[in-house]
């Protein structure tokens, strides 16, 4: 049996039963073209360093996050090995590709090394899934921790493939076409079409039937399965996803910084991906690039404020726990929550006053 099963049976989500399918996003929101205008005239208006440590790093945060969005929002799966997969996979292109232990890179080409990174990245990603589909809630969340711990533990320790602790470095980036394509403008334009890609890739599919039979398997999987649907069967094929995506975001992570190193896959960095999810809001695709935002705002120019009022600069993360638990507390669904609440007691506002008025 198909994963779509039958394509006249679908399950929508409430918000959506009152408004026609649509398979592709809404593009004509004045907002939304003016932020993509500025997306793409960043490099005209912003430094090397915004431009980089800034935006390209939001928008692979982002990505990860956004990975594990599609599997929490859409498939009722928290995952916390999303970065575990986009650590596997720059590592991938660091031993397959060319770096600065040839003792250990094989020396590939980046067009070779790169779709081997990412179809071993996937399959990995794929496999820990199948796992933690047989379990659900907490366990789900303890499953796929503990695959990102092993592979922590893994990396600082075997020497032969990972290189330890000390890491690979010296990673070689993309020179075709006569473009150096790691530096700043072409390195920025190639994040930007990634993360574009996946964001639509996402929306795309929550309109789908693939990703409407998700849906209602998040919601009641009895009923789906019920009705004849592969309950397993979507859960996995959503981690396979999710995994792409995470695997495209580490292929860019390690031509950023240009190494790769067990403290990039650490348990805390695995969390940093959740805190991002959560903070965005984990509904909607654009929530995890908008926590991504304001996550590398606060690493970046934290540090110095609490320097600049006479605290301790490594407390910086104080910092995101403290806005983490501010917008959880006041906000279920993030920053993306807050808005929304605000636009509707905004109108209802509105409404009021013209009633009075009338």
């Amino acid at each position: 049996m198909s994963l779509a099963h039958d394509s006249r049976i679908t399950v929508r989500p409430a918000a959506l039963a009152q408004r026609p399918a649509r398979i592709w996003p809404e593009i004509n929101h004045p907002a939304a073209w003016i932020v993509a205008v500025i997306l793409l005239i960043m490099p005209l208006i912003a430094n090397g360093f915004f431009l980089i440590e800034i935006f390209a790093s939001t928008l692979i945060l982002g990505t990860m996050a956004l990975s594990l969005m599609f599997l929490a929002g859409y498939g009722g799966m928290v995952s916390l090995m999303q970065l575990t997969i986009a650590g596997f996979s720059a590592y991938m292109v660091a031993v397959f590709g060319v770096s600065g232990n040839a003792n250990i890179s094989l020396g590939w080409p980046w067009w070779l090394a790169v779709p081997m990174a990412l179809a071993l990245a996937t399959a990995f990603g794929t496999l820990g899934g199948a796992l933690a589909v047989r379990t659900e809630g907490i366990y789900t969340i303890m499953i796929t921790l503990a695959i990102g711990a092993a592979f922590y533990y893994f990396t600082n320790q075997n020497w032969a493939i990972f290189n330890g602790h000390t890491g690979i470095n010296t990673v070689a980036t993309p020179h075709f076409w006569g473009v150096n394509w790691r530096a700043d403008i072409p390195f920025y334009y190639i994040v930007l079409a990634v993360a574009a890609l996946c964001y639509f890739a996402v929306e795309y599919l929550s309109r789908a039937p693939f990703g409407l039979a998700l849906q209602g398997v998040r919601d009641n999987p009895r009923r789906m399965a019920a009705l004849g649907f592969n309950v397993n069967a979507h859960r996995v094929a959503a981690y396979a996803v999710a995994s792409f995506i995470a695997a495209l975001a580490g292929v860019l992570q390690v031509w950023n910084y240009r190494q790769i190193s067990p403290g990039s896959v650490s348990v805390g960095a695995c969390i940093d991906v959740l805190i991002i999810a959560v903070v965005g809001g984990i509904t909607r695709p654009i929530g995890p690039f908008i926590g991504a935002l304001i996550f590398v705002l606060l690493r970046t120019f934290a540090l110095d404020f609490l320097v600049r009022i006479g605290l301790d600069g490594n407390r910086f993360r104080l910092l995101i726990g403290l806005g983490f638990l501010a917008i959880v507390f006041w906000s279920s669904d993030g920053v993306i929550g807050l808005w929304q609440r605000w636009r509707q007691r905004r109108g209802a506002d509105r409404s009021g006053g013209g009633r009075r008025h009338g």
